[in-house]
């Protein structure tokens, strides 16, 4: 049995930049970068095209009881295999999985990581990166045309079929759950130290912690 970490929550829209901000958090903290996108419904029983065909951006997408399951086990000093998602095939990786455990620090990022209540019960800290949805769009357009081939037409497409919707359902109002919101505006610098500075002022980071850690003080 290990130490159970501090959990930090952090949502916000596709292309928000949550994502660059956990990772970031997460080198700073030396903790564990833990990604909601992991835990899609395995799909490989749909053939490609009825796969295509799914709402990847509805809560009901993300297998949410193994999802909370998991986090739970991180949170009592357990550790888990965490499955791996093929965003190219819309499947889990067959047999392959990630083993996590003793996360002093766990920064949980995803679309929809404040919106189930059963989730956020675990967090210390919950954050919302809050971007405008142009810039969202933008950032989401190179990262799906450069990283997965998807094509122009496409990422446009479905960006407004249920992307935009979506997040006006789902994700935005998911902030009003926030202890902390964040400008996706901002430079990364920033958004770290209000994070840590949150972090502080709930007594979940000492000041000589923080400073053995990232050089802050």
């Amino acid at each position: 049995m290990n130490r159970a970490p501090v959990i930090v929550g952090i949502a916000g829209c596709s292309g928000s930049g949550k994502t660059t901000l956990a990772q970031e958090l997460a080198r700073e903290l030396e903790g564990t970068h833990f990604h909601l996108d992991h835990y899609y419904r395995d799909l490989g029983h749909l053939t490609y095209a009825e796969r295509c065909q799914q709402n990847f951006d509805h809560p009901d997408a993300i297998e949410s009881d193994l999802l909370v399951t998991h986090v739970r086990q991180l949170a009592s000093g357990r550790s888990i295999h965490q499955p791996q998602y093929d965003f190219a095939t819309h499947t889990r990786i067959p047999g392959k999985s990630v083993l996590l455990y003793e996360p002093h620090f766990l920064l949980v990022d995803g679309i929809f990581a404040l919106h189930y209540p059963a989730l956020r019960r675990l967090y210390h800290l919950r954050v919302y990166v809050d971007t405008p949805d142009e810039v969202c769009y933008q950032r989401r357009f190179l990262r799906d045309v450069e990283q997965r081939g998807r094509t122009p037409e496409s990422v446009a497409e479905h960006y407004e079929a249920t992307v935009r919707p979506m997040a006006e359902e789902f994700v935005r109002p998911s902030a009003q759950h926030a202890d902390l919101v964040v400008d996706g505006m901002s430079s990364l610098d920033w958004s770290v130290e209000q994070v840590l500075g949150k972090l502080r002022q709930m007594r979940l980071l000492v000041g000589a912690e923080l400073t053995a850690l990232t050089g802050y003080s």
